[in-house]
Order: C-alpha cells, then sequence, then structure tokens
C-alpha cells in the first residue's frame, strides 16, 4: 500500500527504518546492510528524501560514537530531519502502516498457542516510555515466538522488545505489585487479548 502512495518500496523501507530510530545517525552501506538491498538503490532514494528534507546529512566528525579513525570521520551519516514541517505527521502515517503489518503479526501469534492476554505497546503506540512492544500471557514456546518475532523485525527494520510470560507467574508478579507488570497495565497500550479473569 505504502510503495504505491511512495513510489517505491525501498523508499517506504528508508522511511520506516529512519523515522523509526530519529536519533540515529546511518551511512550507506550500513543502510544497504539493515535493508539488504542494492548500494545504488539505496543512494539514489536517501538523496531523494535528503533532497525532500525529510532527511539531512552528517558528516562523520558530528556523530556521536563515531570512531575517530580519519575515514571513519570522512563519513557521511543520514539521519531523520526533525525539522521537517510534516515530520510528525509521517512519522504517524508510517506507525499507522505498521498496524497493517501488525495484523498478520498478531495473526501469526495468535496461532503459537493458548494466549492469555496479548497487548501491544511501544512503538505500537508511539510510546518510548514502555518497557516492551509486545506482551504476552500464555501457554506457547518461547522458541515459536522468538521465530515469529524474528520476521517481523526485519518487515518492520527494528528490533521489537517483548515479554511472554506463563499465566502463574504473571499472576505472581500482579500480587506482590511487580513494577513491570504494573508498567504494562497502567501504560498505553492496545489490548488484543484479554481472558485473565
Amino acid at each position: 500500500m505504502l510503495e504505491q502512495l511512495f513510489g517505491s518500496k525501498i523508499r517506504v523501507r528508508l522511511l520506516q527504518l529512519f523515522l523509526a530510530n530519529p536519533e540515529k545517525e546511518y551511512y550507506i552501506r550500513e543502510i544497504t546492510r539493515l535493508l539488504d538491498c542494492q548500494i545504488n538503490s539505496v543512494r539514489r532514494e536517501v538523496e531523494n528524501l535528503v533532497s525532500f528534507g525529510i532527511l539531512k546529512g552528517v558528516s562523520g566528525k558530528e556523530v556521536k560514537g563515531a570512531k575517530s579513525k580519519k575515514n571513519e570521520a570522512q563519513k557521511k551519516y543520514f539521519q531523520a530531519n526533525l525539522d521537517f514541517p510534516l515530520f510528525s505527521e509521517l512519522k504517524s502515517l508510517i506507525l499507522r502502516s505498521h498496524f497493517i503489518i501488525k495484523k498478520g503479526l498478531l495473526k501469526e501469534i495468535l496461532k503459537a498457542g493458548n494466549i492469555y492476554y496479548l497487548a501491544l505497546t511501544g512503538i505500537f503506540v508511539d510510546s518510548g516510555s514502555s518497557p516492551v512492544d509486545i506482551f504476552i500471557v500464555g501457554k506457547v514456546r518461547k522458541d515459536k515466538i522468538e521465530k515469529i518475532i524474528n520476521k517481523f523485525e526485519k518487515e518492520l527494520n527494528r528490533h521489537i522488545n517483548y515479554t511472554l510470560l506463563s499465566k502463574t507467574e504473571f499472576n505472581y508478579r500482579r500480587e506482590i505489585t511487580d513494577r513491570f507488570i504494573y508498567e504494562i497495565i497502567e501504560g498505553e497500550k492496545i489490548v488484543v487479548v484479554d481472558n485473565l479473569n
């Protein structure tokens, strides 16, 4: 859907990468590895996004954590331009597109086992304060969930933090007023399944 709107699959993937991680700087070869795309296509689309004002170029000298080697300092990095007039609207559109991807993610998680509680937080509700992105209570094999999450991490071009608890462990941690559990319960979230009571 977004490919038709933005005219290029690589451009959409670049927008997802940069807008989901606006504080990070990337250089062309790094982006190529992350997106598993041709370097010329990535370079062309990054240049397009810079000319639109959505991205900005940053020299290696300005990048925090860049090694002080001469070639590192000369590298050209790119990052999201927070001063772009439509930055928040564009970010919101990209995050909402995650919900389309998310539907497939939810189906796979729900098929993976007996799910008592499933909530989407963090990146799915644009909340940086949440300790996780997906919170699951159920009788599911961890390796199954891990495989599903890994697949969707590639589609979203970012790491997804998740927690999987058994019903017994969840009830115990809720009883002792575990801080982590209450951050989830009280925080912003989308509850997909709630069969705990």
